[in-house]
Order: C-alpha cells, then structure tokens, then sequence
C-alpha cells in the first residue's frame, strides 16, 4: 500500500469515528434534542442570560420544518461542495494539460535529432538557420498554449508547429 493510500485510509477512519462516536458514546441522551444546531444553542444560552433580547434582524425565510431546514441546508452545502470540487478539477486539469504541452512540445525536438533541429524547418518563410524555426516554433506553441491554458496550441493536436505538410 502506497504511503498516500494509508493517509487516504487513516483520514476516511477519522471521519468514520467523528460521525460515529458521538452516536455511540451517547453524548446526546440527556437532552430533548440531542444534535441540534450551533444557532439553536445560542438562541437557547441567549435566552437564559438575558431573557429580556430582543434579536436585531429577522430571518428572510422561516421553513414550517426542522426536516425542509435540515435539508434545504444539505442543499446548500451539497453545492457548495460541487462549486468547490469544480474549481478544484478545473484548475488541476488546466495544470496537467501545460504540463502535457510542455512535455510534448520537448518530446518532439528530442525525437528529431540530437540537435534538436526539426526536419522540415527550412522550408518555413523567413527560417535563418536550418532547424532554428522549427524548434523554436515549437517551444513558442508550448509556451502560449501553457500560459493561456486554451490547450488550442500546434503541441497539442492543431499541427507540429514545423508548417505546412509536416
């Protein structure tokens, strides 16, 4: 087992005993409601200390239910949590495809020669050096194509960057 799979496993046992203990150990058992909300035992530790508050706002909306509240709160936090994870697989995914560009666009100046030179680069308009426009074509894509995260790039399917017929 790797050393990220038993980090992955101990933090899933973690949870497993935060969500479980507390039903076991019976740490609820000498209330009315045992796990009710943070807002509720303030209301009720307000109500205690001062019985003459007054509250400054009202809410917006009040559900008939503590069941709709519960579960218009699992809504709001299901998205929330979908809203994150978006972002999340947005920005590693963008990551791994600059990483894939670069990759490539080095995998190819390595696979044409020692040099680095690229075949076919001399037939480019205005190449200087045999090779030169190729190479530096290349590396150019690579480099667009990563800072902008567009993926749109000749390194990653568009063409080799070397022009036509190559």
């Amino acid at each position: 087992m790797s050393r990220n799979a038993k980090i992955n496993t101990l933090l899933l046992l973690v949870v497993a005993a935060l969500a479980v203990l507390p039903l076991a150990l019976g740490l609820g058992d000498h209330k009315e409601e045992p796990f009710v909300g943070a807002d509720a035992e303030a209301e009720t530790a307000i109500t205690e200390l001062r019985p003459d508050y007054e509250p400054w706002f009202s809410p917006l909306y009040e559900p008939p239910s503590g069941e709709i509240e519960s579960a218009l709160f699992a809504l709001q936090a299901a998205l929330g949590a979908g809203v994150l994870a978006y972002y999340f697989g947005l920005r590693r995914g963008r990551r791994q495809g600059a990483a894939r560009v670069v990759a490539e666009g080095s995998g190819t100046d390595v696979a044409d020669g020692a040099d680095g030179a690229g075949a076919g680069a001399a037939d480019l308009p205005g190449a200087g050096a045999p090779g030169a426009a190729g190479a530096a074509g290349a590396s150019r894509a690579a480099t667009t194509t990563a800072e902008s995260g567009t993926g749109g790039g000749p390194a990653a399917g568009g063409g080799s960057g070397r022009g036509p017929g190559a």
